[in-house]
């Protein structure tokens, strides 16, 4: 299908929707006003925090990318951004909130009406709460955008935004944050407890990783990755970026996990939010240092992506439970994750599954991880009731991407040609590149 069609079609369908967004409550009076107004903020100023994670999944992405595809992993950021936004608003935010208590999924009927299905009484302004649920949808979908850098088709990749943002993500986590099935009488009856997942370990990040992982497996590696029976390096075009990326990242996740509390009315949330903050922030401390030990071990050297992707390790295993752990708890987590991340990249490999910027171990083997140990630090959780909802959330999230990347692959293709993928997909995808004065350096001049 021709780009012009699919941009024809979001249009169109922007179009018939139109703005029926639910009507504001009435603010509330004197005693509850602050609480209306420091919970509003919350979820606005976090919200645009989270927001700037986009910027840094597209500066590691970029830096970790060969120079021939950086523009392309730029503009596939940017552009997932505002499909996810449009989804969300269109569809993606009635499936999260608008299912029944233990229900799998949300009544068709008036999915196309774009209404804030849970418009909050008089807590908060329903726009800032959609704003904040919105920038999570956005960063489920960067995930994937790096994980099949430097041969996805840019089309087939915004193709797979919108079913992903749109339905897949909202449906399984509706399946938790909606007071969907995972939170059912049977559901806890059988396993002890229902699921916990605070802030997306398994609902965002793992999501995000099963669809790449999903993706990955119908791609193939790059050319020339495991030619010979070897892994052959391929080493990315800016380490400097992937670095402030990552500086971005951690900064991010503080509005991630902290707004997840959902409130900010009372001293006491005032509390939880900065301890939240604080061990979120030394889990990373601990996934980055345990990864920058375990590769110098490992390797004879320390390896800067894998300690860059030790950060991120940390903090996606910190998602799902920030409050609960006591500091020890947390960098413990997050060294957990460390470990994954450095010693996931060699099976993966083995596999055969070419992760570029290691988005599988990072996201996906991270965000289980986090989401079993939540029953380490939190009573009212279940090592058996997190296995369970981790196992049932991505059967449905790996089974689905599958369907979609398969019938992709079998209409539009998903794969720039052989001979695109050697020259870039800067250049087949975008005319231009990221930097064309720098990139053939001494290699005879600009192409």
């Amino acid at each position: 299908m021709r780009p012009g069609i699919w941009a024809g079609m979001l249009l169109i369908l922007a179009l018939a929707i139109g703005p029926a967004w639910a009507q504001e409550p009435t603010p509330p009076q004197a005693d509850d006003a602050s609480a209306y107004i420091f919970n509003t903020l919350l979820f606005l100023i976090m919200g645009m925090t989270v927001m700037f994670m986009a910027a840094g999944f597209c500066m590691l992405e970029a830096g970790l990318v060969r120079a021939k595809n950086a523009a392309t992993i730029c503009l596939k950021n940017i552009a997932l951004y505002a499909v996810a936004a449009i989804m969300t608003w269109a569809i993606g935010y009635h499936l999260i909130y608008g299912v029944a208590p233990g229900g799998f999924i949300a009544p068709l009927k008036g999915v196309w009406s774009a209404e804030i299905a849970a418009a909050p009484d008089g807590k908060y302004a329903a726009h800032s709460d959609w704003f904040f649920q919105m920038v999570f949808v956005a960063t489920a979908g960067s995930i994937v955008s790096g994980a099949l850098a430097e041969r996805v088709k840019l089309w087939a990749f915004l193709a797979f935004t919108v079913v992903l943002t749109g339905v897949i993500y909202p449906i399984q986590a509706s399946w938790e944050w909606g007071q969907g099935m995972l939170n059912a009488e049977w559901f806890t009856g059988a396993f002890g407890a229902p699921f916990s997942d605070f802030a997306g370990s398994t609902l965002v990040h793992a999501t995000g990783g099963w669809a790449a992982l999903a993706g990955m497996m119908f791609l193939g590696p790059r050319r020339g990755r495991y030619a010979g029976g070897r892994v052959h390096p391929m080493p990315g075009s800016a380490l400097p970026l992937a670095t402030l990326g990552t500086f971005i990242l951690w900064f991010g996740w503080f509005g991630f996990n902290s707004g997840s509390l959902l409130s900010l009315g009372n001293p006491e949330d005032a509390q939880k939010i900065s301890k939240i903050i604080v061990n979120t922030n030394m889990a990373a401390c601990g996934g980055l240092l345990t990864a920058l030990v375990a590769t110098q071990f490992a390797f004879g050297k320390v390896d800067l992506t894998l300690t860059l992707n030790g950060a991120i390790g940390g903090l996606v295993s910190i998602t799902a439970e920030p409050l609960t752990p006591e500091l020890w708890q947390a960098i413990a987590i997050g060294a957990g994750g460390g470990l994954i991340v450095t010693f996931a990249v060699r099976l993966l490999d083995r596999l055969r599954l070419d992760d570029v910027v290691g988005a599988v171990p990072a996201h996906l083997l991270c965000g289980l991880w986090g989401t079993l140990i939540v029953a380490w630090t939190n009573p009212d959780a279940t090592f058996l009731a997190q296995a369970a909802g981790m196992a049932m959330s991505g059967a449905f999230v790996f089974a689905a991407s599958a369907l979609v990347w398969a019938g992709l692959k079998v209409t539009m293709g998903i794969r720039v040609s052989p001979e695109d993928e050697v020259n870039g997909v800067d250049a087949a995808e975008l005319g231009m590149e990221a930097w064309p004065e720098f990139a053939n350096v001494g290699r005879g001049g600009p192409r």
